[in-house]
């Protein structure tokens, strides 16, 4: 009997066998693609601190649909950054508002694109937080409710595909079901963002959506990075109010809250690899430090064989090429 006996190099000996047992396949039809939607027309704003993604006017946000779905993408995450902003967020609740008008716009031009509208106010009020705030400064949870059930009509009515809660209120995605069954809109499904961490890698999506907080941070209804046991409470939670997908965000630094998420729940498992998770492989490759092909498509991977059915990034354009060749 030979030395040694077991030899699993067997089957990785060539790019043909490598594909043969591959255990973790990564598809476009798994990825989703942020927009960020702001005023005007023409507007191609870059952001800086995102190489190659770039706020965009209405027209220009249709443009991009077009090419993402002829990519073979099949969704869109979108965001606005209104120019008025006040402290009820009423530029969410405006039927005529610019998330509402771009989603519209692009359902239009692209009726196949899934198009998912991020539900939240910090975009649209004045102080930058995800719920009301009271006059001693604290976040107010169940106005903060009622105002984000009626944004998620606001924008099921506009040609949503689905509701994307990004808040984390308690409470919010039983409210917004209730509401959506009650007007009409029982088949718009809720993505809900059931573990959302406070956490340092959000920090160019700040620049994106024009949302930082004008004072404090979000730690109060934000999750702690150190709790996995309240990650399952929050996602059990909002699968029990009518959730129809639960997210994970962010995703790297969460790979071990994917997996028990994905063990947990018969619902699909939503990560969104994040602003910063993206630029930090961007800045990398742009010094010569690393691969970016490579890099992005190990860390996609990753967050699929964690147990992640769809994946929120902002290489979803580029993985199309990538992935075709």
């Amino acid at each position: 009997m030979g030395y040694p006996l077991h030899r699993p190099r067997r089957t990785r000996q060539s790019d043909a066998w490598r594909r043969m047992v591959r255990e973790t396949r990564l598809t476009l039809d798994s990825l989703i693609y942020p927009l960020f939607a702001v005023p005007g027309r023409g507007v191609k704003n870059p952001i800086s601190s995102m190489p190659g993604i770039a706020q965009l006017s209405v027209d220009e946000a249709v443009k991009e649909a077009r090419a993402v779905s002829a990519a073979g993408i099949p969704a869109v995450l979108l965001f606005a950054a209104p120019a008025q902003k006040d402290a009820k967020a009423s530029a969410a609740l405006d039927p005529k508002g610019l998330a509402a008008q771009a989603i519209s716009a692009i359902k239009d031009a692209c009726p196949q694109l899934i198009v998912w509208a991020d539900v939240c106010l910090c975009g649209s009020t004045d102080h930058g937080h995800c719920g009301h705030v009271t006059p001693k400064g604290q976040i107010e949870n169940d106005s903060s409710v009622e105002t984000l059930a009626q944004v998620a009509l606001n924008y099921a009515r506009a040609g949503a595909d689905a509701v994307a809660p990004s808040d984390m209120m308690d409470g919010r995605i039983l409210a917004m079901r209730n509401l959506l069954d009650r007007e009409g809109h029982a088949a718009t499904p809720i993505v809900s963002y059931a573990a959302k961490f406070a956490s340092s890698f959000y920090g160019p999506f700040r620049e994106a959506a024009e949302s930082a907080p004008a004072f404090g941070d979000r730690r109060s209804y934000q999750m702690d990075s150190a709790n996995s046991r309240e990650a399952l409470r929050e996602v059990l939670l909002d699968v029990e109010e009518g959730a129809d997908m639960v997210m994970v965000k962010p995703a790297g630094a969460y790979l071990d809250i994917i997996r028990q998420v994905r063990d947990a729940v018969n619902l699909p498992v939503v990560a969104y690899q994040v602003s910063g998770e993206f630029s930090l492989i961007k800045a990398g490759a742009e010094r010569g430090w690393i691969d970016e092909k490579a890099a992005a498509l190990e860390t996609l991977t990753a967050i699929k064989r964690a147990g992640a059915d769809l994946i929120i990034t902002y290489f979803a354009p580029k993985m199309a090429e990538w992935l075709a060749g």
